[in-house]
């Protein structure tokens, strides 16, 4: 015993991560409306294997909280959350729920990207048109022929905002829209895939303000959070749910070198920097298209279940199945992302997609379409599937020692929830 606590704290103080008592039952919360997975051809066994891998992901010390909520055929077969909400390495800390809002970072990106899809199915924008038309300084340095279109498919040439910009930028919206406008682009046509990880989110924003005179909440209040409702599921927090929010932490091997010097060019300051800046009350006021979007891992799943029925909840029609599909569609060949520097990306007008032989979401997820949040969320629909996943955490590793039980995870989910819809067929009749 006296040996795996000092291997414990040595990890810890390794990997920066929290202390997590042997015992972990008494941090979890379970849904009592999960429904029995042998109706999908699934055994309880392997449910709550995946469980297992989840909690392992906490027992890691990189994430304070997690929380996973999977459905197959719309029901939820798997509905948990463990860890704390806040205070992970005080003597008291707060235990998280399943109601804990949790920030998903850049998985805000795939809501705001189907909000300006819903502007096209709606006829108040055109996604071939430039953005220029609808806000005329964006045509400034090079970038007058950028479309919609590309703005949501990380080609509008403006991945980040320059280092000499303060932070504070984030907080004020129509500055933060005259930056990006007087930006010079990567090209004038495009033709660059560079990940916006901040500067997208908010011209999306001004699109939804300019054609609607509405804020990006307001609008998403009208399209999506009301007609399903989700109880958070918005950029930012109201006051009252502030102390409510699951607190973000660094964790993991410190990032040095070329990784820090990445990491920083894409988030704008460094990855700790991000972290506390996540915590601050400017941030939990704000609204990010492209960054805070707050919900549970159910509400998560819920949008991306709604998606993978062709825009249906409840009987009430939230997108039609066109504005889905085309919202998914891939936009072109695996390729070379400029900001990401990784391998070959698969994306659509807002979306990150699955791959084979693996990608983002497992083993063979190539029909898969979601997004991946700093660091470890993941949110997608799988209709090959025919699943809807969230996982959502609240460390901030980059590197840490919680990936072999993560991949596992995921690889769990591919490996339990066997293809069911013939997706080759699908597009046979489609086509």
């Amino acid at each position: 015993m006296w040996l795996k606590q000092q291997y414990r704290d040595c990890r810890n103080l390794v990997f920066r991560g929290i202390s997590v008592p042997e015992d972990v039952s008494g941090l979890v919360d379970i849904d009592p409306k999960e429904v029995d997975a042998a109706k999908h051809g699934i055994s309880q066994e392997d449910v709550e294997a995946l469980w297992g891998h989840t909690e392992s992901i906490f027992q890691s010390g990189m994430h304070p909280m997690v929380s996973i909520c999977l459905r197959r055929g719309g029901d939820v077969i798997l509905n948990r959350s463990i860890g704390y909400a806040d205070g992970a390495n005080h003597t008291q800390p707060k235990m998280a729920s399943l109601q804990t809002p949790v920030c998903l970072f850049s998985a805000s990106k795939a809501v705001s990207a189907m909000l300006i899809h819903k502007l096209a199915e709606d006829g108040l924008i055109d996604l071939l048109n430039p953005v220029s038309h609808y806000i005329p300084a964006f045509a400034a340095e090079g970038k007058a022929l950028i479309t919609v279109y590309q703005l949501l498919a990380h080609r509008a040439g403006v991945p980040g905002i320059p280092d000499d910009v303060p932070i504070e930028l984030l907080f004020d919206h129509e500055a933060a829209v005259r930056q990006i406008c007087k930006q010079p682009a990567l090209h004038n046509d495009g033709r660059v895939l560079a990940y916006h990880a901040i500067t997208g989110g908010f011209i999306q924003a001004e699109l939804i303000r300019v054609v609607t005179g509405k804020t990006l909440n307001e609008y998403l209040d009208e399209v999506v959070r009301k007609p399903m409702g989700m109880k958070y599921f918005r950029y930012g927090l109201e006051s009252k749910d502030h102390a409510d929010v699951a607190r973000n932490y660094a964790t993991g091997l410190p990032n040095i070198g070329v990784v820090e010097r990445q990491l920083t060019k894409i988030l704008g300051v460094g990855v700790s920097d991000v972290v506390d800046i996540s915590n601050s009350e400017a941030f939990l006021n704000a609204e990010i298209g492209s960054a805070n979007l707050y919900a549970t891992a159910e509400e998560a799943s819920r949008f991306f279940q709604m998606l993978l029925q062709g825009g249906e909840w409840q009987g009430k029609r939230i997108f039609t199945p066109l504005t889905v599909s085309r919202a998914v569609r891939e936009m072109g060949k695996p390729q070379f992302d400029h900001s990401l520097i990784v391998l070959p990306m698969r994306y659509s007008a807002g979306m990150m997609l699955g791959m084979n032989p693996v990608g983002l979401y497992g083993p063979k997820t190539h029909y898969a379409y979601g997004h991946l949040g700093f660091s470890n969320i993941l949110c997608w629909a799988d209709p090959e599937r025919d699943i809807a996943v969230s996982i959502v955490s609240s460390g901030k590793p980059v590197i840490g020692n919680h990936i072999v039980s993560l991949f596992k995870l995921l690889a769990g989910i591919s490996s339990t929830c066997k293809p069911c819809v013939d997706m080759e067929y699908i597009y046979s009749k489609v086509l």
